[in-house]
């Protein structure tokens, strides 16, 4: 009797995995967009904090997706990476080209 009941709570969960990865993808992009914004305007600081956001929710997201989604995440979180490096640097325009890279790899990932 015990196992309908896990059957069901196996189900959600796997059911939910894919709703979380595509919450996540869409903060991501929402963030990343913005810091790109921000870079195009020369505001480092503003693209670190929202490129830290995007980090955040693209690495939560690689956590729960599977498969190129996966791979897309991981890639969008290393350029994030970068971004925030080179913008601590004050290195904008470098900044702002991982950003993009990032959105990219965002967006591919929910294909």
């Amino acid at each position: 009797m015990k196992i309908i009941p896990t059957l069901l709570m196996a189900g959600l969960v796997a059911f939910s995995a894919g709703s979380f990865a595509e919450d996540h993808a869409a903060a991501a992009l929402e963030h990343a967009q913005a810091a790109a914004a921000k870079g195009k305007e020369g505001n480092s600081d503003t693209l670190v904090e929202h490129a830290g956001m995007a980090l955040e929710h693209a690495l939560a997201g690689a956590i729960v997706s599977k498969g190129k989604a996966k791979n897309h995440l991981e890639a969008a979180s290393k350029e994030l990476e970068e971004a925030i490096d080179h913008g601590n640097l004050k290195h904008a325009d470098k900044a702002t080209e991982h950003t993009q890279a990032a959105i990219e790899h965002i967006k591919a990932s929910a294909k």
